[in-house]
């Protein structure tokens, strides 16, 4: 019997692990991405070096190839032709022509909060033609952000009025549409709500405290994330009635959605939506705990239409059944990496249930890359049934990990620190 064909977009280390997802699900994987040798072509059936935004040429090549199905992987950017691509092809997608507009651009995320009564992060938009002067209300720091990019690419913090005109010039740079986003710089606690659509019904699955490291003035970079949210209750009682109402407006049937925001003072600034599998992944403690696998819901969605089975809402808990789960991140510094040691003990220990690794021994991070995503070495993976065991592994991987470059220096930028156990009861 001849296999069934899914072509999946994108080509970074996170999609690699959704293409070996559909391989054992005994599927054909096809990967498009204009990177060549990128990560997800490593164990794909086949791979093509084309820019996915090329949307005929893709679905030219999706019809040459007699492809079943199409799916997005781990990157926003690619959401908004990804529903280009299906609706030409007409198979499933999970994004309504309203999400992409209210998801997969800073800019229309912003208009969006403000239709719905959604408190932002304060800020405007410059254009390409615009003056680039200092807006009024808004003090320094400024963090500054392409509207269309992910990653932490093109984003920094600025301080002064040389540093805002030189960022904001090198920002539009890294955005397609020519428009960046001035906001205020948040200094404050900041953690995300993971959500499952199934049947037009939003349901929250996870929510986290992210912990990031920050790096000069580049965008702060997550080294950790903590679940569930010390937040969750509030979040539920206030921000959750909004979020659902806003959702169902834009139409969204299936899907899975990542939303972060600011906390301070119990008000929730929303920032940085992904409709899409996460870098993060939520998806893989949501998996272990709780028994569903979004990588597997969304694949056969791309072939059936149906997401998820009936059973899911019994098994949605955002409370993780009581138990506790860890994001760990490892953030290298500029340099090759000649010697890397303690992470197949780490792999080994019964706390950990899935290791991400983007890195291995004599390959190099680029100086470009600090400030991005791109510098994340691995992510592990750690569940347990207390605060007080996450924090107790947490402390034995910081001893037993370290990674060193071909002068025998530290790469590692800083490691995790455990968490404060009353914050979590």
């Amino acid at each position: 019997m001849q296999m069934k064909k899914i072509m999946i977009l994108g080509g970074n280390p996170e999609t690699a692990v959704l293409v070996n997802t559909a391989l054992s699900m005994g599927y054909y994987t096809i990967v498009v991405d204009m990177g060549h040798g990128s990560p997800a072509k490593k164990n794909a059936s086949e791979s093509y070096d084309i820019d996915v935004f090329e949307v005929d040429k893709v679905v030219a090549l999706a019809r040459e190839r007699k492809v079943d199905a199409v799916l997005v992987g781990v990157a926003d950017i690619l959401v908004k032709p990804y529903r280009e691509i299906c609706e030409k092809l007409g198979v499933h997608c999970y994004a309504t022509e309203k999400a992409v507009e209210a998801f997969s651009s800073k800019d229309g995320f912003k208009r969006y909060c403000m239709e719905h009564d959604i408190q932002d992060i304060p800020g405007i938009y410059l254009h390409a033609s615009s003056p680039i002067e200092k807006p009024e209300g808004l003090d320094y720091p400024l963090m500054i952000k392409p509207v269309d990019s992910g990653g932490g690419v093109g984003m920094k913090i600025c301080r002064d009025d040389a540093d805002y005109r030189d960022s904001v010039r090198e920002a539009l740079k890294h955005s397609k549409k020519g428009v960046v986003l001035v906001e205020r710089y948040m200094d404050c606690d900041d953690m995300a709500a993971y959500y499952t659509f199934r049947n037009g019904i939003p349901y929250l699955s996870a929510t986290y405290d992210r912990i990031t490291q920050k790096q000069g003035d580049a965008s702060p970079v997550g080294i950790g994330a903590i679940y569930p949210s010390r937040h969750q209750q509030t979040f539920e009682k206030n921000i959750h009635p909004k979020l659902s109402r806003f959702f169902q407006s834009l139409g969204i049937q299936s899907g899975v959605l990542n939303l972060q925001f600011f906390v301070e003072d119990d008000e929730f600034y929303a920032y940085d939506p992904g409709f899409r599998l996460q870098g993060e992944a939520p998806h893989i403690h949501l998996a272990h705990i709780n028994g569903f696998d979004h990588r597997e819901m969304l694949i056969e969605f791309a072939f059936t239409g149906e997401f998820g089975s009936d059973d899911f809402p019994e098994k949605n808990d955002p409370g993780f059944q009581g138990k506790s789960a860890c994001t760990y991140w490892v953030l290298l510094k500029a340099g090759e990496i000649a010697s890397i040691q303690g992470l197949d003990t780490i792999k080994m220990d019964e706390s950990v249930v899935f290791v991400m690794q983007r890195f291995q021994q004599g390959d190099v991070v680029q100086p470009e890359w600090v400030g991005t995503e791109r510098q994340v070495f691995a992510r592990i993976y750690i569940e347990a049934d207390s605060i007080g065991e996450i924090n107790a592994k947490i402390t034995d991987f910081n001893d037993r990990l370290k990674i060193e470059d071909t002068r025998g220096e530290n790469m590692i930028i800083s490691h995790l620190h455990p968490f404060e156990e009353k914050e979590y009861s």
